[in-house]
């Protein structure tokens, strides 16, 4: 009976096999169907099964695996069910966990849904398990921007600056100060500092999880972690003895950004001292230290000036009245951000861009001198709580400089004891940037020595504002020896002649449509060799599709009778008005290309502009300049869908021009501008043009050490010994963008050579990669390869990324280690463009 009931086992045992391979097979054939159907979710669901039945199956269906898989998720990123899809990748995950390319489409969708951190993670994963993986490495380079801020780098690489904190913190410490806790620790260091000056408690908290994670593997790797505790947690949300035992003697905190209020400190520190801090040391009386509360920094003062700065102008304010032949109206009224925030707005928009003045393009002219701003007391409670409700109080600065005003800039010295400072002043030789509150909506902007330049300052929304900045004439009398918060005016007569000069220099009329433009969307209304170059290149093509006598009456390059399209059709009312041409412009932002377009002819020129205030303003600028309304319109209103921007103008009609956004203003290429072209080139009639036609990328070589300080930290040195390079490192990314090479310290090692080139008409000029050799006349250390354009929109019609007047920066490669080269040598460069990142690598 034995041998039966073996016989019988093992029938039963093949007959499941059958059925099993059986239902791999139905399931299989299934999902086939379904994808034919493009019924995705019911083929995902049977490969699951499969997969699950067969796992001997997973290299031979994975390709198709995941085809069907990432199908699926587009459809319920549609549908908006995150919960289902982040469920699928999960299941994918479980079934592959080592497989680069599920990990990547992993991350972009957390990238895209706002979860930069997690994000992070699965590209880093993708990263190393294929660090040849050209969509992972660009992707987690552009959310390593995002999770450790490029300052990191730089305060690390300032010995200055972390000295003279590890001095502070040690004769805190050796004082009496036993217990400490690091507000916003970022990489750790400064808890490091305070354990090796003998702290016997030392606590952490960082709210970031990217930066937590990285303070842990730091602390760790200088054996400090059972001596520090780290939270991942807002300084707010600490509590005794829940997270600390009890409260402690130190606070060390370097939670300033350049205006020094920006990053929380004051809300942070009142909290701390409420319920964090051992009580203050109270004033004339023998106690000890140890015994009681004190914060690093003690205290700040602020200083500002009034400046003149090119730079600063052609970012904030609006130049001129005309663009390339289109007049701007006088209805509209064009700001930056920072002009908005100083009126009242739902959200909270910082009141200050930052600069690095001693590197801004062209320089700048102080007009007044530096004046004290306020000071703060960080160890003093009531003050901090003070801040934020004290009224707004008035300052004067007398102009001892003539000249235009475009910004006042902020800075301060931060003093952590009594015996240490550091200072963000423009002067020294800094890490920081400065704060910079551009002027904006005045009728005149020039002042002359003995004037005053007059503003309102105040602490709300955590952020120093400085707002209503004027400037009072010299007629008016002020005297400007006995200065107190307020302005201070002898009697009546004086008050009313302050008052009319105040108006002669005051705001524009306020009845005006206000536009808020980006700081880089009024450096391209100002950029003037872009739109005349854009004018005439659009002007020759128009008039090779129609050379009609409409057109040929263009004034474009000055050519022409000057009469525009408008004039001449009134002028030829009796004849039969042309087919309109069709103008398509996708590039980002705010644009008035369709507007000069518009004036080129018989055109119907559509603009991809989205926010309803850019297209109030168009459409003002529009009837400024006289233009029937159906010469410009918003293409977004004619789109069902606005992921597929590129298609036809109508069913039967085909774009005549279409304008692509090619390089960001960070110095970059585009993402997807090479499949943006193709779509494009299919979109086209005969004779119709991409603009650009084509790109040229340009590069030099050159030692910058200013550039490696920014890009990694430089080993141990600057950090006085403690190991944290390896660990913020692998945030680092191969190429620095946002730069201005004219003020770049750097010395050249090589000529200008042209690295590559981006044809969006022809796409067989193409090439992906590309040698080329490069000459030294030189000798050095190449440490970057700097990188800029040449946009071709035809051959007689180019624009220069590098120009003075150019709205984009430039970017460069930074090298993982520098070449040492003799002039003469040759050095060969293997040039790589994938989607829309370069990669430069030197041939040895």
């Amino acid at each position: 009976m034995p041998n039966s009931n073996a016989k019988f086992n093992c029938n039963h045992r093949g007959g499941q096999e059958a059925g099993r391979r059986e239902l791999v097979s139905r399931s299989l054939q299934s999902a086939q169907h379904c994808l034919e159907d493009q019924d995705f979710g019911t083929a995902y669901a049977h490969y699951l099964l499969v997969l699950n039945l067969a796992p001997e199956l997973k290299t031979s269906v994975k390709e198709t695996f995941q085809f069907t898989l990432f199908k699926w998720a587009e459809e319920l990123d549609s549908l908006a069910r995150i919960q289902d899809l982040f469920n699928c990748y999960e299941q994918a995950l479980e079934l592959y966990p080592n497989d680069e390319v599920i990990c990547n489409s992993m991350g972009e969708h957390l990238f895209r849904m706002g979860f930069r951190d997690e994000a992070a993670g699965y590209f880093h994963k993708a990263v190393k398990l294929n660090p040849d993986f050209a969509d992972a490495k660009e992707n987690f380079y552009r959310v390593a921007n995002w999770l450790v801020e490029r300052w990191h780098f730089i305060m690390l690489n300032d010995t200055k600056r972390n000295l003279t904190y590890l001095r502070a913190i040690e004769n805190a410490v050796r004082s009496g100060c036993k217990s400490v806790l690091d507000i916003g620790t970022g990489t750790g260091i400064l808890s490091m500092f305070a354990k090796k000056a003998g702290a016997s408690f030392v606590y952490a908290c960082e709210l970031s999880k990217t930066m937590y994670e990285l303070a842990c593997d730091v602390v760790a790797a200088n054996n400090m972690e059972r001596e520090i505790k780290l939270l991942h947690l807002k300084s707010l949300d600490i509590e005794i003895p829940k997270h600390i035992p009890e409260r402690v003697s130190l606070v060390v905190t370097e939670t300033v950004d350049a205006g020094l209020f920006g990053e929380g400190i004051v809300e942070s520190l009142i909290h701390a001292w409420e319920h964090l801090l051992l009580e203050p040391k109270p004033k004339n009386q023998d106690v000890s230290t140890g015994d009681c509360g004190r914060v690093i920094p003690a205290s700040a003062t602020i200083f500002g000036m009034a400046v003149e700065c090119k730079e600063i102008r052609r970012h904030h304010r609006v130049e001129m009245q005309e663009v390339a032949g289109v007049r701007l109206s006088n209805s509209v009224q064009f700001f930056s951000p920072t002009y908005a925030s100083a009126s009242a707005s739902e959200e909270t928009v910082e009141p200050y861009t930052t600069e690095k003045l001693s590197r801004i393009p062209g320089g700048y002219v102080p007009l007044t001198e530096p004046c004290q701003v306020m000071t703060v007391d960080f160890n003093n409670l009531q003050e901090l709580k003070s801040l934020a409700a004290r009224k707004p109080w008035k300052l004067s600065l007398p102009v001892t400089e003539g000249g235009i005003l475009d910004a006042v800039v902020v800075w301060f010295v931060l003093q952590l004891d009594d015996d240490h400072f550091l200072s963000t002043s423009p002067s020294e030789e800094t890490c920081w940037e400065q704060a910079v509150y551009p002027v904006q909506g005045l009728l005149d902007y020039s002042v002359k020595t003995g004037d005053a330049v007059m503003m309102e300052v105040c602490c709300q929304d955590c952020y120093l504002k400085i707002q209503k900045i004027s400037s009072l004439t010299s007629e008016c009398g002020m005297d400007f020896g006995d200065r107190d918060d307020t302005l201070n005016l002898g009697n009546e007569a004086e008050l009313c002649n302050a008052l009319a000069g105040l108006q002669t220099t005051s705001k524009q009329d306020g009845n005006g449509q206000v536009c808020v433009l980006e700081s880089t969307e009024i450096s391209l209304l100002n950029n003037v060799p872009y739109h005349k170059c854009f004018k005439a290149a659009m002007g020759k093509v128009l008039l090779s599709l129609n050379p009609s006598k409409d057109l040929q009456s263009m004034d474009v390059d000055g050519h022409g009778s000057g009469m525009n399209f408008q004039e001449s059709q009134s002028k030829s009312s009796l004849d039969v008005p042309p087919d309109p041409l069709y103008i398509l412009d996708v590039s980002e932002g705010f644009s008035i290309l369709p507007v000069i377009a518009g004036k080129l002819g018989p055109v119907r020129a559509y603009s991809s502009v989205e926010k309803e205030q850019h297209q109030a303003a168009l459409n003002l600028i529009s009837e400024a300049n006289h233009f029937p309304k159906e010469t410009l319109e918003f293409w977004l209103s004619h789109v069902e869908d606005e992921s597929v921007m590129l298609q036809r103008p109508k069913s039967d009609k085909l774009w005549s021009i279409i304008i692509l956004d090619v390089i960001e203003t960070s110095g970059l290429i585009q993402q997807e501008v090479m499949e943006k072209a193709a779509i494009s080139r299919c979109l086209l009639h005969s004779g119709g043009k991409i603009f650009p036609q084509y790109v040229l990328v340009y590069g030099m070589l050159v030692e910058s050490e200013a550039l490696l300080l920014e890009s990694a930290v430089q080993g141990t040195e600057p950090t006085l010994g403690f190991n944290i390079a390896p660990f913020i490192n692998q945030f680092k990314v191969p190429v620095r963008v946002y730069l201005d090479l004219s003020t770049l310290p750097c010395l050249p090692l090589s000529k200008p050579a042209e690295l590559l080139r981006l044809d969006l008409m022809n796409p067989l000029l193409n090439s992906s990669s590309r040698e080329v050799k490069v000459h030294i006349c030189k000798s050095g250390q190449v440490t970057a390869i700097p990188f800029w354009y040449h946009i071709h929109l035809d051959e007689d019609h180019s624009l220069n990324t590098s120009d003075e007047s150019s709205h984009w920066k430039q970017a460069a490669v930074v090298l993982d280690e520098p070449i040492q080269v003799q002039a003469g040598d040759e050095l060969v460069l293997d040039v790589q463009h994938h989607k829309s990142s370069i990669s430069i690598t030197v041939k040895r």
